[in-house]
């Protein structure tokens, strides 16, 4: 079932929370919603599911108008962070809830539901587990009671809400891996929430980046990462390091900055920012260095170093065994050569930037 939503707004006592949403999910298609707190990313799901109401926009699933259906008529298959579930049912009970409070004319015998649940437990391989009662369960076999739940009434979309978030990080890994299996067996048109990058980008065919109730970039994990379409994006991949830097005949250039193993860039001459993940730079030593080492640690594989200059502290991370890193210490003196990052002119709105293509990446162990 593809998904068309079209310049969706929604706010809460005079706030916006989404402004202006345009999105197109393709039939069958896992995406990813990702974004901070407050992004908009769960309102977004909560519309599609009917259960709040946007104030403008359309929302369309296999060309219907989802707008005009109430909740109940949707079939949507929900799965919320933490579960819910019913305590006082069994594993087979919550499973086959969805089916057993249809109308009697759309319900399904006794021995139909019967025998859905029972292959719905085998395929979640909780088969062992239908007797038992929510509170004898894990956290990660809680989840996949619940999807089993939203699967039963075979939904037209399956939306899940930080799915994992009340997990800790093993099991989030292995059910990771587990819920992109069901999907591909599925073939459900899916959509989650996250604001895990690693989740969003190791489950989805295309992530969705949202902030302040915007879309900001629709990609893969590598377009994302290599290629943030705004300061948002750049900051929220990581890029903690803002420098400010000039451009000429399309070359970044600053005081105690060398840029030259970065490609030109066909962009204006002027001011600049040049966006950089602490892993994107190397400290070069100069005693005549622009920056000074004000703190320098370990944890075995990187070296993590905090940069100060007249105006700002800079972290770095550098493999602690790179040529580079033998003799830094606490107050030595150091430039910085980029290996890798993303420009953004000043003179332009940050909001209205068009991706300029992040530069190499520079390989090391993170």
């Amino acid at each position: 079932m593809s998904i068309v939503i079209e310049t969706m707004t929604k706010s809460f006592g005079g706030t916006p929370v989404l402004r202006g949403i345009d999105l197109t999910v393709e039939s069958g298609e896992l995406v990813a919603l990702l974004g901070p707190s407050g992004s908009g990313k769960t309102t977004l799901l909560k519309i599609i599911a009917g259960l709040e109401w946007p104030e403008g926009g359309g929302l369309a699933v296999h060309g219907a108008d989802w707008l005009n259906l109430a909740a109940q008529d949707r079939r949507i298959g929900f799965v919320f962070q933490h579960y819910a579930l019913f305590p006082h049912m069994t594993v087979r009970d919550n499973i086959a809830f969805g089916l057993s409070v249809r109308p009697r004319a759309q319900r399904p015998g006794k021995a139909v539901i019967a025998e859905k649940v029972d292959r719905l437990l085998e395929f979640l391989q909780i088969a062992h587990l239908g007797e038992r009662f929510p509170a004898q369960l894990s956290g990660g076999q809680r989840q996949r009671v619940a999807l089993g739940r939203a699967l039963a009434i075979e939904p037209t979309v399956l939306l899940l809400d930080e799915p994992f978030g009340a997990l800790d990080a093993a099991v989030r890994r292995d059910l990771r891996a587990w819920l992109r299996s069901v999907h591909e067996e599925t073939g459900s048109t899916t959509i989650f929430v996250t604001h895990d990058q690693e989740e969003a980008f190791e489950l989805a065919d295309r992530v969705v980046v949202m902030g302040e109730g915007r879309i900001e970039q629709i990609g893969s994990a590598d377009q994302i990462h290599d290629h943030p379409a705004s300061p948002f994006v750049a900051r929220f991949m990581g890029a903690t390091i803002e420098l400010p830097v000039t451009l000429r005949a399309g070359r970044a250039e600053a005081p105690g900055l060398d840029t030259t193993r970065l490609p030109r860039r066909a962009l204006p001459d002027g001011p600049a920012t040049l966006f950089l993940r602490p892993g994107d730079v190397t400290p070069v030593c100069d005693t005549a260095g622009r920056w000074q080492v004000a703190r320098l640690t370990s944890n075995g594989a990187l070296l993590r170093l905090d940069l100060d200059d007249e105006t700002a502290q800079i972290p770095v991370d550098l493999p602690r065994r790179a040529p580079e890193a033998q003799g830094l210490c606490k107050g030595a003196r150091v430039n910085l050569r980029a290996e890798a990052g993303t420009l953004f002119p000043a003179a332009r709105d940050a909001a209205a930037v068009a991706p300029t293509p992040a530069f190499p990446r520079k390989e090391q162990t993170r």
